[in-house]
């Protein structure tokens, strides 16, 4: 690893503001993020900057910061920090220690959002006064947001900003560091570090279906409960066809690049639409990994919600169901549903109804950056023998709502892992924590990135 030469009390302090942080119970819904908001605003006031609280409503504002570049030295479009404070709910029942305490075991931070991501939150908190405090010629102003409502879709959150105020975000920030990416995958022995540089797109489907309604006591063969239930069943056992972008044989090029040559043999076979669904199940024997892969390979629907009738005796004349859609680069929602309705055209004949309730493409951003480049450049630097990929992520981010200013948008919350931690379990699952030790080094590795970038821009 990189000498560091973050100061240590400074270190100490980014671990009690997250600890604050955690304890704050942001959840989304209802979201409520003022609290955490106007917390990281009090720590921007000591500093000397000044902080904005805007939004669609009271309770959750979005919390931006600027710190400008002097005239003299601005040569660049903005650079901007993104987090978001909001997490998902958490069971408590199911965890080893409360999800909202911020407990401190001496090895990991607990709490929802350790990872997702009041982690990076507190990690650009501490790279930016960091700077600050080093009077750094910067080339370009930097922007600190931290928004609302990213886990329900955004609404309140970064589209507000971009919609209404992207002004906040400079009007055309040239850059967005956001999540997910820059954390350690182990494999094979060796270690890699993915920067996302690409999120599937999204199509949010309701599903519904008709049937003859009666009274429950006369079960009937054709109710509409029993068709959505088969329906259910057949997306559930589906899998949709192979749709594999740039974006998807870079990353399984990158993975492949340091194995041997029949690895990289098999990458580009992996993303034939014939040859890799075949294929998958006997290149990639783990099967998290292997579902991980192929929800980036093709167009994933998962169902979600359910919706029918009112009372317990009576058969209602139709049931719905909502279904989460995520779409590869190059599809949209009417590309989903063609291939939804060839899937239940055997069980649902022409029955089935589509409704599409939300929609947003797929985004996907150059790696031939001066920003990317400083950003491998880092993790190689504080990992030597690491493996630096381009990714491609199932899930959306804040990122496909900053495109629209024309940014770039990486994935880059630099963290070390060690092997036995796994990180995609740490979202939304139960047990969310961050190793001290990793949070510490990101924390390294986003301030020299950040340094290097902002003072040479190259």
């Amino acid at each position: 690893m990189a000498d560091s030469t973050f100061p240590a009390a400074e270190l100490d302090a980014a671990t009690g503001l997250l600890q604050q942080l955690l304890r704050i119970d942001t959840t989304n819904p209802p979201g409520n993020e003022r609290a955490a908001a106007e917390h990281l605003a009090g720590v921007f006031r000591k500093e000397g900057l000044e902080p904005e609280l805007n939004g669609s409503c009271p309770d959750r504002p979005n919390l931006t910061v600027r710190w400008n570049a002097k005239p003299e030295n601005r040569s660049a479009r903005p650079l901007v920090l993104s987090t978001h404070l909001d997490v998902v709910p958490a069971d408590e029942s199911k965890w080893a220690h409360p999800p909202f305490s911020g407990h401190n075991d001496g090895t990991c931070i607990w709490g929802r959002g350790a990872i997702d991501m009041k982690g990076f939150a507190v990690m650009a908190v501490a790279a930016l006064t960091r700077l600050k405090r080093e009077n750094l010629p910067i080339n370009r102003d930097i922007i600190f947001a931290a928004v609302a409502d990213e886990e329900a879709g955004t609404r309140h959150g970064s589209q507000w900003l971009v919609d209404e105020r992207p002004d906040l975000l400079g009007d055309d920030p040239e850059y967005v560091i956001n999540e997910v990416g820059g954390f350690t995958v182990h494999q094979k022995g060796k270690r890699f570090y993915p920067i996302q540089v690409a999120e599937k797109g999204v199509a949010w489907i309701r599903l519904t279906v008709e049937g003859s309604p009666g009274h429950s006591s006369l079960p009937a063969n054709d109710s509409s409960v029993q068709k959505l239930a088969s329906a259910i069943n057949a997306i559930t056992a589906a899998r949709l066809p192979w749709h594999a972008g740039e974006e998807a044989k870079a990353f399984l090029a990158g993975f492949a690049a340091p194995e041997n040559a029949i690895a990289k043999k098999v990458a580009p076979l992996l993303a034939h639409p014939k040859i890799g669904p075949r294929l998958l199940s006997l290149a990639v024997s783990d099967p998290s990994r292997r579902a991980s892969l192929e929800a980036i390979l093709r167009n994933t629907a998962t169902p979600t919600r359910l919706r029918s009738g009112d009372a317990i005796n009576v058969l209602p004349g139709s049931a719905s169901v909502d279904i989460d859609g995520r779409l590869a680069p190059g599809q949209d929602a009417g590309d989903l549903i063609r291939e939804l309705e060839t899937v239940l055209r055997p069980v649902t004949g022409n029955a089935a109804k589509f409704e599409v309730l939300q929609e947003s493409p797929a985004v996907s951003f150059s790696k031939e950056t001066p920003l990317f480049r400083q950003m491998e450049k880092g993790l190689l630097e504080a990992d030597p023998g690491s493996h630096i990929v381009p990714s491609i992520i199932p899930g959306f981010t804040d990122s496909r709502n900053y495109a629209k200013l024309g940014a770039t948008c990486y994935g880059f919350y630099p963290l070390q892992l060690p092997e036995d931690l796994d990180f995609a379990a740490m979202f939304h699952g139960h047990d969310e924590r961050i190793p001290v030790a990793g949070f510490h080094w990101g924390i390294n590795v986003l301030t020299d990135t950040l340094r290097r970038f902002l003072v040479s821009g190259r």
